[in-house]
């Protein structure tokens, strides 16, 4: 009988797990909370400087993107601050295109297509690497006919015109997606440096649209027509932060600047096409004020 019950007192009892002593569940969360505070920090305020060229291409015959850059706006985020700064970079500017030539800037991701289908982004990152010295990690393209289903999933884009424009008065107007592809794209009675201001405004007032408490619930109609419209090689960790960067800019006003006119020279080719000569001794102080 003695051993019996010395047995029984020797054996677990059934279903009683191991406690864990409070002192070590406390460490624990502790350290998993420290490891989710650092892991917020790194996605949202990284030490590291992102930089993104975002690229507006012609229309393309279907299953392939044989379109020139014709929009082509350098994004960045400096280290820790969310305060986005944008360079738009003119369609016509003269440059070296490593591998082709003296060409148009914009011409650099149509020949890459042309020459090895899927290198066409990457071509028109390296173009920017190789003349105006930044670098540039990463791409997104987009359709310009993708813009239509973009501003049509959005609900329209609301936008004031600090001035006449486009055939549009001065003043307030809600663009649906054929009006806002017409809006950024006209060239009659205007030039490339009218395209590269209106195209930052457009993208300002698309944002700010998007904030208000009246367009949330078309967010998610509206993500799922990016997705289908552009194409990245942007990582997934980074997209928090570019999203938060872009909020954060749109409420406080993006710094925004351009090549303009003063910074290049009309010029003439051989086969008569109408370029832009950049000047870089006034280019590179407008580099070094963006990329600082």
């Amino acid at each position: 009988m003695n051993n019996k019950k010395n047995s029984q007192k020797g054996t677990d009892r059934p279903g009683k797990s191991l406690q864990i002593p409070l002192n070590t569940r406390r460490r624990s969360h502790r350290f998993r909370n420290a490891v989710i505070i650092l892991l917020v920090f790194f996605i949202f305020f990284t030490p590291m400087r992102t930089t993104v060229l975002l690229i507006g291409i012609d229309r393309a015959p279907d299953g392939t993107a044989y379109g020139r850059s014709d929009t082509m706006i350098l994004s960045t985020l400096p280290p820790v601050l969310p305060r986005m700064s944008l360079l738009s970079i003119p369609r016509d500017l003269w440059v070296t295109i490593p591998g082709y030539g003296e060409n148009r800037i914009n011409t650099a991701h149509y020949f890459a297509e042309l020459d090895a289908p899927g290198t066409g982004m990457r071509a028109a990152a390296g173009v920017v690497e190789a003349n105006f010295g930044i670098k540039v990690p990463y791409v997104i393209r987009i359709k310009f006919d993708g813009l239509v289903e973009v501003v049509d999933a959005m609900g329209g884009v609301t936008i004031n015109l600090p001035e006449a424009m486009s055939g549009l008065e001065a003043g307030e107007h809600t663009l649906d997606g054929t009006a806002a592809l017409a809006f950024v794209r006209d060239r009659a009675g205007s030039d490339d440096f009218w395209r590269q201001k209106r195209g930052q405004l457009f993208i300002s007032a698309a944002l700010k649209n998007l904030l208000s408490p009246a367009k949330w619930g078309r967010i998610p109609a509206t993500v799922t027509a990016l997705v289908n419209v552009i194409d990245t090689n942007l990582p997934v960790w980074l997209w928090p932060r570019m999203l938060y960067g872009l909020a954060f800019t749109a409420v406080k006003g993006f710094d925004a600047v351009t090549v303009d006119r003063d910074m290049v020279t009309p010029w003439v080719t051989d086969q008569g096409a109408q370029v832009l000569l950049p000047n870089w001794d006034l280019i590179n102080p407008l580099i070094q004020q963006v990329f600082k």
